[in-house]
């Protein structure tokens, strides 16, 4: 494995280049590149059809790409998405199942312990820490299906860093909670970058612009410049219409706009 970047000059975690991939001889994703860096916490917004699935599937090495080259950690997809710890937007559950907090996020360990090992003691403190770090430690012996759906996705992000993965990846981490929640989810994966590099999908624009450090837009082509700003002409270019920027709340961007160089790739 590399050795870790310093702070003047980070390590490359991601690297995305001229990446074609698509379904069936029919391309979605076209010519995008990404250069994701340690400590990164990147959003990507943009439209419905528009990639952002298929984006998540290649770097989990779950869809090869047609043309282009995909590194994680310096290493091949299949070899470096370990490194790699997923949330799903959606995780479709019986809630009478009897499953606990802490089962669900011993998951995480499953890549780690190989099969059949048992869990061992240090699988079981990992998963405390995990759980810790998302503040459900005290609710480990809780059935899952009794927590609401803010809780449940704290016990989604305790199983992915139960792996203990130097990239989080996360699929619209809050699409099916009420704002209050949203707000305590993004202040914890903050939170979290301090220590892991975070890439996450998202159509909260308001969340994408208050929370991450770099946004980018994604629409077959993906437009990221490494900057704080989403601009009118990166919106345009991907949703291919005028978009209006609207901030409420506090902390806000204002959003300048830019010139037509620095929308090209």
């Amino acid at each position: 494995m590399e050795h870790m970047g310093t702070i003047d000059t980070p390590q490359e975690v991601i690297s995305v280049r001229h990446l074609w991939a698509g379904y069936e001889h029919e391309d979605v994703l076209e010519d995008s590149n990404l250069s994701v860096k340690e400590l990164d916490f990147i959003g990507l917004i943009g439209p419905n059809g528009g990639g952002k699935t298929t984006l998540i599937k290649v770097l989990l090495g779950l869809l090869p790409p047609t043309r282009g080259q995909v590194r994680i950690m310096g290493l091949d997809v299949n070899e470096g998405r370990r490194h790699i710890g997923y949330v799903p937007q959606v995780v479709e559950f019986d809630r009478d199942f009897p499953v606990s907090v802490r089962d669900v996020a011993r998951m995480g360990r499953l890549g780690n312990r190989g099969w059949p090992r048992r869990y061992t003691a240090e699988d079981d403190e990992i998963v405390a820490e995990a759980l810790r770090n998302v503040q459900m430690l005290h609710l480990c012996d809780r059935p899952i299906g009794e927590l609401s759906g803010g809780q449940r996705q704290r016990v989604y992000v305790a199983r992915a860093l139960a792996a203990e993965p130097r990239i989080l990846l996360l699929d619209e981490p809050t699409a099916s909670v009420d704002p209050q929640v949203q707000v305590s989810i993004y202040q914890l994966l903050r939170k979290l970058n301090e220590h892991i590099t975070i890439l996450m999908i998202s159509h909260d624009m308001g969340a994408i612009s208050s929370y991450v450090k770099t946004v980018g837009c994604l629409n077959r082509r993906l437009f990221y410049h490494g900057d704080r700003q989403i601009t009118p002409d990166m919106l345009e270019s991907a949703y291919q219409c005028p978009v209006d920027l609207i901030a409420h709340g506090l902390p806000h961007r204002v959003f300048p706009e830019h010139s037509d160089e620095e929308a090209q790739l």
